[in-house]
């Protein structure tokens, strides 16, 4: 099955980087909810690879490390310029075993807990720390990490982490590591556009990683991130455009809208959009996958995968095409916000 074509990105320091439109976002082999032994988790990064896909996304955060070393024990032997690899700063891991409140959706992670830093020192501990779990010689993107008040708590918390990566010297690390050509591209992997919005007003990032926030479900962020981003050339990689389930399994019981049970709002808006998919011979998650590539601005998406069948899944969905019919449907029936670019178009967002 053959993917869409890469997409280019233009860095502030004039490097060109090539995403492939399908990316792996690697949560998954941290453990994310249940326990992958080795051979599973290169499994899936090897089916990744065989796909075509050369975009990977990995973290401290997933696993407490555990997904940096599968990521850079699985991509050890390929070519280093033959593929992106982002990492992200925000997240210290100091050993000790890791609380509940640590780990989250995570399970059997390694023995290490989180430490928040988002300064100057953090960032660069952080890099150095990331760069020995991978094995690898360089990390091409680096993205500050869930400084948003839902992960640390409250927003007097997150105003303060705020002031370390802007006043702090957070950002200034990431600037040096940049100019310095130690890493090609720098930004934020948030869950909030809005925040993401602000960051991109205080900053000059390269890229955002947007996650669950611009899906069938959800497009609030074409009021003013999406299109922000375009005018000043900042791309966007798409996570979560499953929206951590629902938009893959369809309205099933038990469905999971951003790891948590889907709400009755999501139940009815997953299933009108299902119907109308029928109605085109496409899956939902045919059309979950596609759309967001429509806006331009969109460099990646990366749905994830824990199993290589998942990863093989993901390859033929997105390659199965989508009649533009569907999407004029979607937009008619008030299912898809009517300024919404898609895929059979070339308006800006």
């Amino acid at each position: 099955m053959t993917l869409p074509p890469p997409r280019q990105l233009a860095t502030r320091m004039g490097r060109s980087l090539s995403f492939s439109s399908l990316g792996f976002g690697a949560a998954p082999l941290g453990n994310m909810h249940r326990v992958l032994d080795e051979a599973e988790a290169q499994a899936t990064v090897r089916a990744a690879w065989a796909s075509g896909l050369r975009f990977f996304d990995t973290a401290p955060l997933y696993g407490h490390g555990l997904s940096e070393q599968r990521i850079g024990e699985a991509l050890r032997g390929e070519n280093r310029d033959s593929y992106l690899l982002s990492t992200k700063i925000g997240r210290l891991l100091a050993p000790g075993a890791p609380g509940e409140e640590d780990s989250g959706i995570f399970v059997r992670t390694t023995h290490n807990r989180i430490v928040y830093d988002y300064s100057y020192d953090g960032v660069m501990r952080s890099h150095e720390a990331s760069l020995r779990r991978l094995g690898l010689g360089r990390v091409d993107i680096l993205l500050v990490h869930d400084i948003d008040a839902v992960t640390h708590g409250s927003v007097e918390r997150s105003e303060a982490h705020i002031r370390a990566l802007v006043d702090g010297g957070g950002w200034r690390a990431l600037d040096e590591l940049r100019r310095a050509g130690a890493i090609s591209a720098v930004g934020a992997g948030l869950n909030e556009w809005q925040l993401s919005e602000r960051l991109l007003g205080l900053l000059d990032p390269d890229v955002f990683l947007l996650a669950g926030r611009y899906t069938l479900l959800e497009q609030t962020a074409l009021d003013s991130f999406l299109p922000a981003c375009s005018a000043r050339g900042v791309g966007v990689i798409i996570g979560g455009p499953f929206n951590s389930g629902v938009l893959a399994t369809g309205p099933i019981s038990g469905a999971m809208y951003n790891y948590a049970p889907a709400p009755p709002w999501v139940i009815e808006k997953a299933a009108a959009l299902q119907a109308a998919c029928s109605r085109h011979g496409v899956t939902l998650a045919q059309a979950a996958l596609q759309f967001p590539l429509g806006c331009p601005s969109v460099v990646s998406i990366i749905p994830g995968g824990q199993t290589a069948s998942e990863v093989e899944r993901n390859v033929a969905t997105l390659g199965q095409p989508v009649p533009a019919a569907l999407w004029s449907e979607l937009k008619a029936e008030g299912l898809l916000r009517a300024d919404a670019p898609v895929p059979t178009e070339t308006a800006p967002c």
